[in-house]
């Protein structure tokens, strides 16, 4: 059976993402009954981190222990990477102990080195490029919400960074209208705007926001991006989603937010602290999701999926 790796949306199929997400729900369900289910016993995740991480790590091993398994952290000081073994190597000797593998690092080529070399399933838990883990569990928590996100219009505010970037392949994969408000100099990329049919394009955030269904944004300054702090928050002033920019929306609109979050910067404190915000929510599901993928790339699909 060939190994399936999740790197970014574009690995799975619209198909494979509407079983995880009945999956989910039903993890969800049974986790709150209090119900024991454990498919993965006897299975060890090796989590290979070199950005530090609250709710990456923690969701990946909360999730690998309720599903029966075990998870072992690795930073760079705990392998030879940080001494300059080549990933190549690392991802051949793990792999010949563990089960499945979640990378946390800077390059998307390093993931994906990693996976070539990789004789088990490999996850991106966040790469400069991509956060698949992250939209999957921003997709659930809409569709627990609202329902099908499909038609629907998705406003993003802010850096054109990695969940942005990721964004933009779920507006092309769950078939939803993506605005993307950046101001200048921080625009999406052209070669990764993909089908224009999804995507516009605005620099103006009130504009930007009239009538979506959700609104949402990141960190002005992600990691690697220090050293351009003040410059970052002189040309995202404007770009602050506040109580005004909410109500350009649509009455029932969403608010998320992938955390950790700067109340003052990228977001009003009345905003993700108030009605229509669901980053709690949007946090915890991403244990929920991530149960579902572990356990959809170690054991494949369950029939009894109540």
């Amino acid at each position: 059976m060939q190994v399936r790796h999740f790197l970014q949306l574009t690995d799975f199929e619209l198909s494979e993402f509407e079983y995880l997400f009945k999956r989910a729900r039903t993890l969800k369900q049974r986790l709150g009954k209090g119900e024991l289910y454990q498919p993965l016993r006897a299975k060890t995740l090796a989590m290979i981190f070199e950005k530090n991480s609250t709710r990456t790590r923690v969701s990946f091993e909360a999730g690998m222990n309720q599903l029966g398994g075990s998870a072992m952290f690795l930073s760079p000081r705990d392998t030879q990477l940080g001494r300059g073994e080549p990933i190549e190597d690392v991802a051949e000797v793990i792999s010949r102990m563990v089960d499945i593998a979640v990378i946390r690092t800077f390059k998307q080529d390093v993931v994906e080195r990693f996976a070539q070399h990789s004789q088990v399933p490999v996850i991106n838990g966040l790469t400069d490029e991509y956060h698949p883990c992250q939209i999957v569990a921003d997709i659930f928590t809409y569709i627990e919400k609202r329902g099908s996100i499909r038609g629907r219009t998705v406003t993003w505010v802010g850096d054109s960074n990695n969940v942005c970037h990721t964004w933009l392949q779920a507006a092309q994969l769950f078939d939803f209208s993506l605005r993307v408000c950046t101001p200048a100099g921080y625009e999406v990329a052209p070669e990764r705007c993909g089908d224009p049919s999804h995507l516009e394009c605005f620099t103006d955030p009130l504009e930007a926001a009239r009538g979506a269904d959700l609104v949402t944004t990141d960190v002005w300054i992600s990691m690697g991006n220090e050293d351009e702090a003040e410059a970052r928050r002189k040309a995202f002033a404007d770009f602050r989603v506040d109580q005004e920019m909410m109500a350009f929306a649509r009455p029932d609109a969403l608010f998320m937010h992938c955390l950790p979050a700067h109340r003052g910067e990228e977001v009003e404190a009345a905003v993700i602290d108030g009605p229509q915000s669901v980053v709690w929510d949007e946090a915890e599901n991403r244990l929920h999701t991530q149960k579902a993928l572990l356990e959809y790339l170690i054991v494949g699909k369950i029939k009894d999926n109540y």
